[in-house]
């Protein structure tokens, strides 16, 4: 594998210096890490982390190779890629390919033998901030000029950018439930996860108005994990506090999460360096047990304005590590949310319930 001189420059001037990974060339984004050990490819390709600059934290990246089957989406959704160790060589036999091929069949550009540990803490300590890699020129007074023009993630809209544009449907079309499903940038574990529970979906676009979803007369209705700014998307809200008004089974993810605590008013906020890993604790407040759950947010719901509205929403889940809030129900409605990723396996499948208590809303709702 061929790797030439690259540099990592972020917004406050702090610069990196390595070697290209991938495509040769120059991307730009927010930055941002992730903490897990293995799942790189699902990372990749998760939704959530489009614009963004993904710096691994584990120290080897692409030895066990690729494999179309664990993709989430239908291509790589981080906008490049920061790794101490870019392996070519894998030792998976059922890989499809190299993480170099892989990355240059997607075009992407990423930056490789660079101190993960020095960057992580940097971010740790001045927050989230927009950065460039460069594998094309050093030059970091040009650099800086592209690196201005990059548009900050707060008040980003982004769900609309990424979303499917023609409705499609996962399941078995006689199964038991019907899920109206909102793609503001969705997983593909999550309709996976749907399906093996007796579940019919239809995906539809970010913008699809409540009355196109309602008319397919689903029992339940979903709001997907995704990226960006949850606070400029007015459209889901809209949608959110139709089916609120409806009263039927609402489940959200990630996004949808947020969605639905801006549907009742309660705002959310920038966070300083989001949560991104496979190993965050979270407690469930209802049952007193704790969840090991996999992560990638970097805004949150506020803290403030729940326990100022008690009366409307309940929290549910709290963040062990810094007391963030994880999930909600919305009192006197068939609505809970999620900040999390339920479907993700980070080793155990602590989380996978939450999909049979929405299950079990859209059965009563059947009696």
């Amino acid at each position: 594998m061929q790797q030439v001189p690259a540099v990592l420059l972020l917004e406050d001037g702090t610069t990196f210096h390595g070697k290209s990974a991938g495509k040769i060339g120059t991307t730009a984004g927010e930055i941002c890490f992730n903490t897990g050990m293995t799942g790189y490819q699902e990372i990749f390709t998760d939704p959530s982390y489009f614009g963004q600059l993904l710096v691994a934290t584990n120290a080897h990246i692409g030895n066990y190779g690729t494999k179309d089957a664990d993709a989430e989406s239908n291509d790589i959704k981080i906008a490049g890629l920061i790794c101490k160790n870019f392996t070519h060589q894998y030792s998976r036999k059922k890989a499809d390919a190299s993480i170099q091929d892989y990355f240059k069949g997607e075009s992407l550009v990423g930056i490789s033998d660079v101190d993960t540990r020095a960057i992580v803490k940097h971010i740790r300590n001045k927050g989230a901030m927009n950065a460039i890699i460069s594998s094309e020129t050093t030059d970091l007074k040009a650099l800086k000029k592209q690196l201005k023009k990059v548009p900050n993630m707060d008040g980003l809209e982004l769900a609309s950018v990424v979303s499917t544009k023609e409705t499609y449907t996962l399941g078995e079309s006689t199964a038991k439930y019907k899920i109206a499903a909102l793609d503001l940038g969705i997983k593909k574990s999550i309709l996976e996860n749907f399906a093996a529970r007796d579940c019919y979906i239809k995906v539809f676009p970010a913008k699809t108005p409540f009355k196109e979803l309602e008319a397919w007369k689903p029992d339940g209705y979903f709001l997907s994990n995704g990226p960006g700014d949850p606070a400029p998307m007015k459209y889901a809200v809209k949608t959110a506090k139709a089916i609120l008004k409806k009263n039927k089974p609402l489940f959200g993810i990630c996004l949808g999460h947020q969605i639905l605590a801006l549907a009742v008013d309660i705002p959310t906020y920038k966070m300083h360096h989001g949560h991104r890993g496979i190993n965050h604790p979270v407690k469930n407040i209802i049952t007193g047990k704790c969840e090991i759950t996999s992560q990638n947010h970097g805004f949150g719901v506020n803290p403030e304005a729940i326990k100022a509205n008690s009366d409307k929403v309940e929290i549910t889940h709290m963040n062990l590590n810094d007391n963030t809030i994880e999930g909600i129900r919305v009192i006197g409605k068939n609505a809970f949310s999620v900040q999390y990723h339920p479907e993700a396996s980070p080793g155990p499948h602590d989380s996978r319930y939450l999909f049979d208590f929405f299950i079990d809303l859209m059965e009563k709702e059947k009696q």
